[in-house]
């Protein structure tokens, strides 16, 4: 059975990830202490709010050195991939700076997008026709449905395995090395997201 540690960062979303990975067979914990993420199989930091508040939190904690020298996959959920950035527009904050890039707002650029981009939308695997396929997204086809709910979002780059579009290109799902990132909340994204943590756990992600 694989141990998963969901880092306690304050995030609003640990009781639905954690239910979501249980289903899967995970053995899961939630800490905020830095012996116990170190020895867990796979280590999640989920996240809802705001980078500043977050970051300032893993400081608090003293996990921040931590986190960047993990070698184990580490997955970002929503705010919890944005923090895997060099840093954030939300507050001008620096991150944990494992993911090249910076994370910026949305914009509305015009009817019907709106910020923030709160519901459906449709996975855009990158780049095109990548081979062999990201482990991550094996089983999750082209067009796969997600959910999302976030203001500020990460640019396409290098480290990009499917975009989505809402006023403009923005990374869905991300990875780099042992560091994934998932922009969509998997724990509400029905079949999708629970394919997506399914993968996660597997021995072929690392």
């Amino acid at each position: 059975m694989t141990a998963v540690v969901l880092v306690d960062a304050g995030g609003a979303n640990l009781g639905s990830v954690r239910y979501a990975l249980e289903r899967l067979g995970a053995q899961v914990r939630v800490s905020a202490d830095a012996a116990e993420i170190a020895a867990a199989d796979r280590v999640i930091l989920p996240g809802v709010g705001a980078a500043g508040p977050a970051m300032a939190r893993l400081r608090e904690l003293g996990l921040v050195e931590l986190l960047r020298e993990l070698r184990q996959p580490v997955l970002g959920i929503c705010l919890g991939m944005q923090l895997l950035y060099e840093a954030s527009d939300e507050g001008d904050v620096e991150c944990l700076g494992v993911l090249p890039g910076r994370v910026s707002r949305l914009v509305a650029a015009a009817p019907p997008v709106r910020v923030p981009h709160m519901g459906w939308n449709r996975l855009r695997l990158e780049p095109p026709g990548m081979e062999p396929p990201e482990p991550l997204l094996c089983g999750i086809a082209e067009g796969s449905p997600a959910y999302f709910v976030h203001s500020y979002a990460a640019p396409v780059n290098g480290a990009t395995r499917a975009s989505c579009d809402h006023g403009g290109a923005f990374s869905a799902v991300v990875r780099r090395g042992n560091y994934f990132g998932a922009q969509f909340h998997p724990e509400r994204s029905a079949a999708v997201g629970s394919r997506l943590l399914e993968n996660f756990l597997s021995e072929s992600i690392e």
